[in-house]
């Protein structure tokens, strides 16, 4: 007789617990153990939340190598069928050597759950028939608890779902996530102060009152916000380092459609604008995807969306200032250029309308369909077509997590018929359909790559472009792990090639998230390591640094809301003179409008206390030394630029911490 000792680790989550009686078979490659109950000195502890318990599991003779086990739970007579989440099982044989079986999912009945043994191997490697009995099967079923659905059509496509309940526990939230989130999204109104106004629909009568309201929870941002939002400088800043880091390009030629004038502006001794675009020193936001948008109607009032076109001059003391501002594509005598020599409320109204703009252009393109939606498209093209024991499953399921109910959740609650963005912004409803539509087919593979993206739009040399400086270095981390991982495991172009999953991965992606448009420079299958080891650099860093550059500063910069108005209730001055602080208070947004957009952006920029950092991998997914190596490598290299940045902040008036790792979580999960 033979003894295989069997440590089973349950989870450390809130009700990962079992009280059921947990039995468990070995597989080898000379034959199978009987399935054995796992009964131990602990009794009915043995599977409390965060227990190590030990066991043993005997045989007549050795039953080889170990390649899988197969684990049930059965109602004890005294407790009912309850959930169980199993971390990891390790198995030490008679001949001393130990396996790992990762598994990190519940188990919520009674059947049998299969689980191979930790190695990462890919499908034309997993050369043993029970191996690869259980690749297919978990294939198959995944197939059938991840189902693609079309949300709207012209749109990545998303998960079927009926709702979060209906998503598989694995990817739900966990019990701590959702009291908070659900606290979070239920007191909002009640934590800023705003219960008594939600249901409000009257204008703002004065500054002061907005000041008095939107005061009860501030950062110290938005009150740096509140305090300069008026000032060209800091206009000109959060085209850089606010959150909607992804309009600004240089500008070497003026577009046809934005006739600026020397006379117009005003750069500094003798320079004209040729002189300057030259120099590299003018710049352009162009809001074109929002011409012509239906806007909606909020309170019974006709809302109001600009496409605005706005030129910078990058001035003799690196500051990047707004220099002219048309509100709408067409020029025309009732389309005026404002600048700013016109009077105070004209070129402050202009200014407003702008940052209205930039809130419906970031909210529905930036952050919801570059970062959520494609997140979404990769966690389910992963979880549809990738083993758990494939090295890419491995290093890509972290980054997955939370994102399916999330965006579940964004669907349901904010972008649906009855949703608060749909109620209370300019582009809700149709418009947002249009402009959603519009923003996938300016979704490019090079715009979603930091470095190709930052080429492009010619900001190599923006000073205090700190989205750029982080972005950069994080990227470069998150590459040098990828290589290091994926290089293990690929040797050379024929092994990407011929891994059928790895294909079919990006296959999905190429179909469902871009929606099999050639013109978007995504790939459609793999041919070298290196594109494996770019687009996957790509998806981790999608799913981390740059949804947290566009996401976690929402309410740093959206709380204080006449710097960032959901909509705005009158149209723009189409003459010089007409504006007032009176007019201004009359197109801001009504009272209810304001604080349910305040809220919205107070819940998506609250973290819950579960949070998962970039760079932490709490479920040890790799059992292979080299992989463990490269994520400790991994993460020392994500604490360096976090002192770093840290370092830099120190000697600035606005500190930039959106790319900082210690605040980058790991996944698209907020």
């Amino acid at each position: 007789m033979v003894d295989y000792i069997v440590t089973v680790y349950t989870g450390d989550l809130a009700f990962a617990g079992t009280f059921n009686n947990v039995h468990i078979k070995l597989v080898g490659t000379d034959g199978v153990s009987n399935r054995t109950w796992l009964l131990g000195l602990k009794g009915p502890l043995s599977f409390y939340k965060g227990a190590v318990s030990s066991f043993t599991v005997t045989c007549p003779v050795s039953i080889g190598k170990l390649i899988l086990i197969e684990i049930d739970k059965k109602p004890h007579f005294i407790f009912p069928e309850d959930n169980w989440f199993p971390a990891k099982v390790e198995v030490k044989s008679p001949e001393g050597d130990t396996y790992n079986f990762p598994i990190y999912h519940w188990i919520t009945d009674s059947e049998v759950h299969l689980f191979k043994e930790g190695k990462a191997l890919r499908v034309f490697e997993d050369d043993n028939q029970p191996g690869k009995e259980i690749r297919e099967l978990e294939i198959l079923q995944r197939g059938k608890d991840y189902r693609w659905d079309v949300y709207l059509e012209g749109i990545p496509h998303c998960m079927r779902s009926e709702g979060p309940s209906d998503l598989p526990y694995e990817v739900q939230f966990s019990y701590t996530k959702e009291i908070e989130f659900d606290y979070t999204a239920v007191t909002g109104m009640a934590e800023l102060e705003l219960e008594k106004l939600f249901q409000s629909t009257k204008n703002w009568p004065d500054m002061d009152s907005i000041h008095r309201v939107l005061s009860s929870k501030r950062t110290k941002i938005s009150d740096y916000v509140q305090e300069h939002w008026k000032e060209d400088a800091f206009f000109g800043y959060q085209f850089l380092n606010g959150v909607n880091p992804m309009l600004i390009q240089r500008c070497s030629v003026l577009p046809k459609n934005f006739p600026v004038t020397d006379d117009m502006v005003s750069l500094g001794g003798q320079h004209t604008l040729a002189d300057e675009m030259e120099k590299g020193n003018i710049f352009l936001c162009d809001y074109k995807r929002l011409d012509g948008l239906k806007t909606n109607n909020i309170n019974g009032k006709k809302q109001y969306l600009m496409a605005p076109l706005v030129l910078l001059h990058k001035t003799p003391d690196d500051q990047l200032v707004p220099i002219a501002i048309q509100l709408k594509q067409t020029p025309a005598d009732d389309n005026p250029i404002f600048c700013p020599t016109d009077s105070e409320y004209d070129w402050l109204t202009a200014k407003i309308f702008v940052r209205s703009a930039d809130f419906n252009e970031h909210e529905l393109n930036v952050h919801l369909l570059r970062t959520h939606l494609l997140a979404e498209v990769f966690a389910v093209s992963l979880l549809r077509n990738v083993p758990m024991v494939h090295p890419l499953y491995k290093l890509l399921v972290p980054h997955t997590r939370y994102t399916l109910q999330i965006n579940n959740l964004a669907r349901k609650n904010l972008i649906s018929r009855d949703g608060v963005f749909t109620k209370f912004a300019a582009s809700g409803g149709e418009g947002m359909r249009t402009l959603m539509k519009r923003s996938l087919s300016s979704v490019t593979y090079r715009s979603l790559c930091i470095p190709d993206d930052i080429a492009d739009r010619g900001l190599e040399n923006v000073p205090n472009f700190y989205y750029r400086d982080d972005g950069l270095k994080l990227w470069e981390i998150i590459h040098s792990f990828v290589q290091g991982v994926l290089s293990f495991y690929y040797k050379n172009d024929t092994e990407v090639q011929k891994d059928s999953e790895l294909q079919k991965w990006i296959l999905d992606i190429f179909e469902h998230g871009f929606l099999s448009q050639v013109g978007t420079g995504i790939p459609e299958s793999f041919t070298t390591v290196a594109e494996l080891v770019k687009f996957v650099t790509m998806v981790i860093f999608t799913c981390s640094g740059q949804h947290s550059a566009v996401n976690a500063g929402q309410y740093d910069y959206g709380g204080w809301m006449p710097n960032t108005p959901i909509t705005l209730e009158r149209p723009p001055p189409t003459t010089k003179g007409t504006t007032s602080e009176t007019t201004m208070l009359k197109t801001f947004p009504d009272v209810n409008t304001t604080v349910h957009g305040m809220a919205v952006v107070w819940l998506l920029s609250k973290q819950s206390t579960d949070s998962v950092h970039l760079g932490k991998y709490p479920e040890k997914l790799f059992s292979e030394k080299k992989p463990r190596k490269l994520i400790e490598d991994f993460q020392r290299d994500l604490h360096e630029l976090s002192e770093a940045i840290t370092v830099r902040n120190v000697d600035l008036e606005v500190p930039y911490t959106y790319l900082d790792p210690k605040v980058v979580e790991n996944s698209v999960a907020l």
